[in-house]
């Protein structure tokens, strides 16, 4: 079965955000750790968290992606911004111990004029601070559109991210779909093709999530303007390679389209119904990757 849910308040605790991913017909779901502007999290209950991770075992939901606020920039020309995501990350990580063998997202940051090397080096750099043998939880970088001065727009980045990276082992790619067609890669004309260059370049396994986002922009624009499902510059067809393309279809993907709950479930059930089981008609080989 497809492994789809959408982004869910967590201001409710963890056991509301399980029933309401049962309720719209999600099995997975995404959160944000904080308010994603930042600031202080609400504690976390274990009370709440045992009972939600009984649910979850029971409805067989996850694995889960807590996606930190957008404030953090851990490569920022300024060290009181790079302290901030630094604790941040850090705090949120600790937190996510309650969810072990889950996932966390953050997008990488701008470098504001430094330069994309010196932007990478202070990335990996705070990973290097954050991770630790004991984390469980796995860190994983988002694919950016290529605005202004982000730093991650090209599988190339990512790469070196991980590569420079202290522990590369607990570090992993979250591919957005509107970032990636915004930064210029044709996944809608060409995804055996962009997939054979990330798997040439980041390598596939290091792939453990997808942001499913249609784009108001056309490809190549580095604008980020996520739109519905089917109904932007990506287009509905394009969607139904990409849930079951070989190499993607048992991945979780999150949804972040601009919707309310009844949205979302609309695009569950439409995603669900254009994803199949494996057969020999549609089966792909993997050529050079």
């Amino acid at each position: 079965m497809l492994n789809i849910g959408c982004h869910l308040s967590s201001s409710k605790g963890f056991l509301a955000m399980g029933r309401t991913a049962i309720e719209i017909g999600a099995s997975t779901f995404q959160f944000f750790t904080r308010n994603p502007r930042g600031g202080k999290a609400k504690d976390i209950d274990p009370a709440d968290v045992a009972v939600f991770r009984a649910l979850a075992a029971e409805h067989g939901l996850g694995p889960f992606l807590a996606h930190a606020p957008y404030t953090l920039n851990p490569c920022s020309a300024d060290a009181k911004v790079r302290n901030f995501a630094l604790e941040t990350m850090r705090d949120d990580l600790a937190r996510m111990e309650h969810l072990p063998g889950n996932m966390y997202n953050f997008h990488p940051g701008s470098h504001v004029g430094q330069g994309v090397d010196e932007g990478i080096r202070l990335i990996a750099a705070q990973l290097g601070v954050v991770l630790t043998s004991q984390t469980t939880t796995l860190v994983l970088l988002e694919t950016m559109s290529g605005k202004g001065s982000e730093v991650g727009s090209t599988f190339e980045e990512l790469r070196e991210i991980m590569d420079r990276a202290r522990m590369p082992e607990k570090i992993g790619v979250c591919l957005d779909t509107c970032h990636v067609h915004d930064a210029g890669y044709d996944i809608v004309g060409d995804l055996d093709g962009v997939l054979a260059e990330f798997d040439r370049v980041v390598g596939l396994e290091n792939l453990h999530a997808i942001h499913l986002n249609d784009s108001l922009n056309p490809r190549g624009s580095r604008k980020d303007r996520h739109a519905r499902i089917g109904e932007g510059h990506i287009g509905l067809a394009a969607f139904g390679r990409i849930v079951n393309h070989p190499r993607l279809r048992n991945l979780p993907f999150y949804l972040e389209t601009p919707n309310e709950l009844p949205g979302y479930a609309e695009e569950i059930r439409l995603l669900r119904g254009m994803w199949h089981e494996r057969s020999a008609d549609q089966a792909v080989t993997r050529k050079a990757f």
